[in-house]
């Protein structure tokens, strides 16, 4: 794929997502559509965000649960760029107009103090971080349907990245068993999904070691100050006006974001 292909798709998505427009997927129609054309044309597009004024403070793992593979029909975890304004207090407001179709579904989230670049162990990934949370991440596909897509469509489109909500956070973590960790997230206090945080690659910390090894393929690394999702625990919910959404997390402090129209 030629740099301006990549330029007339990450300004086509760019467009679909501020006019709220879906699309069909590009895969549908390109013969040769690679993978690395995809995240040339993610970065494109996260560079059209910050010509705008936003700023990247953190990154993304997707795909990570077998629950969310099954779901949207796809294999292999993919990762994303997240901005400043991409963000939702705890406790704070999200509305829905703007979206297309959006889902929210349940995290976890490291606090990365030092770099984190290349080939890691889990220790190394511990030593790098200076804080862990809850999170919850609103997802919100810039493509038609929001069900079935190609690797290269989703990553396109900066992972399906939408916006959003870091719970407190935990400076003393290094006692707790992030693998094992209970997860429920209730919608208007009724259980709508429940995990535990093994679902997020075996082990959340295993997500941020895959997540360095992807950005290394691209000649790239995890920066000191910026968080990570570290992927999704169970399969998304769809979000509905009046929602009130609340994840626990065993051993972490409780997250919370309302849903307007």
């Amino acid at each position: 794929m030629d740099q301006k292909q990549i330029n007339d798709i990450a300004h086509t998505l760019h467009d679909a997502r501020l006019s709220a427009q879906a699309l069909p997927q590009f895969s549908a129609s390109l013969k040769d559509f690679k993978r690395e054309d995809a995240y040339s044309i993610q970065e494109k597009g996260i560079a059209l965000r910050v010509n705008d004024g936003e700023k990247i403070i953190g990154l993304k793992m997707g795909l990570t649960s077998e629950g969310k593979r099954k779901q949207m029909n796809l294999d292999a975890p993919l990762y994303g760029m997240l901005t400043d304004t991409m963000q939702i207090e705890h406790e704070g407001r999200f509305s829905l107009q703007g979206s297309i179709h959006p889902k929210i579904e349940p995290e976890i989230v490291f606090y990365i103090d030092k770099d984190i670049k290349g080939k890691v162990t889990r220790d190394q990934v511990l030593e790098s971080c200076s804080a862990v949370g809850a999170a919850l991440e609103i997802l919100d596909s810039r493509y038609e349907g929001f069900k079935y897509f190609s690797m290269e469509d989703v990553i396109s489109d900066n992972s399906s990245s939408s916006h959003y909500i870091l719970g407190p956070k935990t400076s003393d973590f290094k006692n707790i068993d992030l693998k094992n960790l209970e997860m429920k997230m209730y919608v208007n206090d009724e259980l709508a999904q429940a995990g535990t945080s093994d679902a997020i690659s075996g082990d959340p910390v295993v997500s941020v070691i895959q997540l360095a090894e992807l950005l290394n393929q691209r000649g790239q690394f995890i920066p000191a100050g910026c968080f990570v999702l570290a992927g999704a625990a169970t399969a998304a919910v769809n979000l509905e006006k009046r929602m009130q959404i609340k994840l626990e997390v065993q051993e972490l402090e409780t997250t919370k974001v309302s849903i307007d129209e």
